[in-house]
């Protein structure tokens, strides 16, 4: 996403004073400062640019104080799925947990979001500003908010902007983001969860698509069978980039940087890592984590590298109701080139991904029908 000029950033539209909701709190009771000081330096003094991160308790929910009550715990914030992963693969002697959390504090965390950079700036992963000069947005702008975070995989998915893939069904239906993640899921419900498919309040296939079981239904028959088998992306996504091999470090003027290996376009079916949903089959992605993403930092920082899988659960974003594995059964029965094998794991990776890869006796068999 370009950035903003400059002026774009920073200005400040007067229609804001015609808000009857934030008009008439002054920029000083949110931001700080003196505004009866007529030296601008010394006006400035103080000024926090968000007062919603890290504690939005004190401006936003001044207001909003059930939203705010689950500020921290809400994913976005926290990015305690982050924190949690690296934990577990860490290192645990103490001297070399505390390298790995200074580099994870400086690399990892620095694209969480805040109450400001969703309703009224630009993330500052693509370098802020304000949205319309400070007119708050109840529904933040998906394409200036969302996937200016999320861009890289999902809004290229979602948008159709991958080469030779289309968009995803829904956004051909004109859904924004927020038609399946609601505010309820993004503001948090006070639980910390390990990963976003615990969220009792995130979005599921079946809260749209309830009447795909009904005997009356088309492909009720079809849906029936694979129940509990695939999940619904197996079935209906398109191949999604995977990326490989992040690495953290600083250049020659402290400058953190990170670099990752070339990413691919692929599609795969591997076992299911987490017993919290039924399905047997899923898609999964690989993730940008090697045994020396924190080489830098810490010798043998990953030490518990092999607890946690690279490919990982996948819900891409680019759904289409018919792509080339549901065309017919044996576009994915027998079609051994979906599914995640032994072979397509490197060597270093095999162990991290045991439980992930699939089996050769466990691929579908080919069906005689078609």
């Amino acid at each position: 996403m370009e950035p903003l000029a400059p002026h774009e950033k920073i200005f400040v539209d007067s229609e804001i004073a015609e808000d009857e909701n934030h008009g008439e709190i002054g920029c000083d009771e949110c931001h700080g400062g003196d505004p009866n000081e007529p030296d601008w330096k010394k006006a400035h003094k103080g000024v926090v640019k968000d007062p919603s991160y890290p504690d939005a308790s004190e401006s936003c929910g001044i207001c909003h104080e059930s939203i705010a009550e689950n500020y921290k715990t809400s994913l976005h914030v926290s990015l305690s799925p982050i924190k949690k992963m690296i934990d577990i693969r860490a290192n645990q002697d103490k001297s070399v947990h505390k390298k790995v959390d200074a580099a994870r504090e400086g690399h990892c965390l620095s694209c969480h979001s805040s109450c400001g950079q969703c309703h009224i700036s630009r993330p500052e992963s693509v370098e802020g500003g304000l949205l319309d000069g400070h007119l708050f947005q109840k529904r933040p702008p998906m394409q200036q908010v969302c996937t200016a975070c999320h861009g890289s995989r999902i809004g290229k998915e979602y948008l159709g902007e991958n080469k030779g893939f289309k968009p995803d069904i829904h956004k051909e239906k004109y859904f924004k983001c927020n038609k399946c993640h609601t505010a309820d899921e993004m503001h948090g419900d006070g639980n910390d969860y390990a990963n976003r498919y615990q969220m009792e309040n995130g979005p599921k296939c079946l809260d749209c698509h309830e009447a795909i079981y009904d005997v009356q239904a088309e492909n009720a028959k079809n849906h029936w069978v694979h129940k509990d088998q695939v999940s619904c992306n197996v079935c209906h996504s398109q191949p999604y980039k995977n990326c490989y091999g992040c690495h953290f470090g600083k250049d020659k003027q402290g400058f953190k940087f990170f670099k990752t290996q070339e990413a691919d376009m692929q599609f795969k079916i591997g076992l299911n890592p987490l017993m919290s949903k039924p399905e047997k089959f899923v898609t999964v992605r690989h993730i940008p984590v090697d045994q020396n993403s924190f080489k830098l930092y810490a010798k043998n920082g990953l030490s518990n590298f092999d607890r946690l899988p690279t490919w990982k659960l996948t819900t891409p974003h680019n759904i289409r109701r018919q792509t080339p594995q549901n065309k017919t059964c044996n576009g994915c029965h027998g079609n051994k080139d979906l599914f995640l094998l032994k072979k397509d794991v490197k060597k270093e990776y095999l162990e991290a991904n045991k439980n992930v890869i699939v089996p050769i006796d466990f691929i579908p068999e080919e069906r005689r029908s078609d």
